[in-house]
């Protein structure tokens, strides 16, 4: 069923209504895009390189993540996205905690630039190597992105922008999933990248990205009143008040972004502890070697008087 807005609002979401869906041209065009594109990388990559095919996890990581989006802009989560702030939520964590690392696992940038010969391949060689790549692709710069997006885009005016400008909401759809992949990339995928963080620094990367996320969810879910006056303009008549939307809205930002931000810290302390295992391995060896090296150099047998 294709779901339209109205200045009546949306019928209660119950029911038939979580089938409800909605397509609109600019983010299908993208999406299928995307899928084409990268699929067309996958096909020359393998033509290019036949004994070194491009993974299938990868591939499946990226159809995840558009499927991901699709989910969080063309479902219920999407229709309701302007009557239901809890609803949104949800949708603003679908793409960039869990779309946004698929992305960064699927590696597009390693995909473009193994995929691509002759003058394309110098290019995007060159646009990777570039000052302007180094520096968004700085862990630093990732996570300052991140920390100042968040709140931004969800305790600001700006957020109020966004339900009264489709054009507008639908940017702030793709900027979430490209400051998440930003972020995610310094933690999953192989894309071509001068800074590679030690899982020790990419779980204290996690670890500092918890409080924005608690903090977000705890200002929204302490709110007084409502913040974003255009759920007025919805003139919803059904489900929770403005203000206990807001603050079930805040809470799963709190609750499920905390979550969703741990268990990847799960695969990085086991990186972690591989790694370290390594080293102590390497380091009893190496003293093995000196223990005997110097067991070798020394007097086999006293001689006789």
């Amino acid at each position: 069923m294709i779901a339209a807005l109205f200045d009546a609002g949306l019928p209660p979401l119950r029911g038939s209504q979580f089938v409800s869906t909605q397509f609109d041209f600019v983010p299908v065009a993208m999406i299928v895009g995307a899928l084409v594109l990268y699929l067309w990388g996958v096909h020359r990559n393998n033509a290019v390189h036949p004994r070194h095919p491009w993974p299938v996890g990868k591939t499946i990581a990226f159809v995840g993540a558009l499927c991901t989006t699709a989910v969080a802009i063309f479902t219920f989560v999407g229709v309701y996205d302007g009557e239901l702030f809890w609803d949104h939520m949800i949708q603003h964590l679908l793409l960039i905690m869990v779309a946004a690392p698929l992305f960064a696992i699927s590696s597009p940038l390693e995909l473009a630039w193994r995929s691509t010969t002759g003058t394309a391949h110098l290019v995007v060689t060159e646009a990777l190597r570039s000052p302007v790549a180094k520096f968004f692709g700085h862990p630093a710069v990732a996570f300052v992105l991140y920390a100042v997006f968040i709140p931004i885009s969800h305790l600001t005016t700006w957020y109020n922008l966004t339900l009264e400008n489709q054009g507008l909401h639908n940017a702030e759809h793709l900027a979430f999933l490209i400051v998440g992949y930003m972020f995610w990339r310094q933690i999953f995928g192989n894309d071509p990248n001068c800074y590679r963080l030690h899982p020790a620094l990419q779980f204290f990367y996690l670890f500092l990205a918890i409080p924005i996320d608690t903090f977000t969810g705890l200002s929204l879910a302490g709110a007084t009143r409502e913040l974003f006056p255009a759920y007025f303009a919805t003139h919803r008549a059904w489900g929770p008040s403005y203000v206990v939307d807001l603050h079930a809205g805040g809470s799963i930002m709190w609750v499920v972004g905390d979550t969703l931000m741990l268990w990847p810290m799960i695969p990085v302390a086991l990186r972690w502890m591989h790694l370290e295992e390594r080293k102590a391995v390497r380091i009893d060896r190496e003293l093995d070697a000196q223990a005997l090296a110097e067991a070798a150099g020394g007097p086999l047998s006293r001689p006789g008087p």
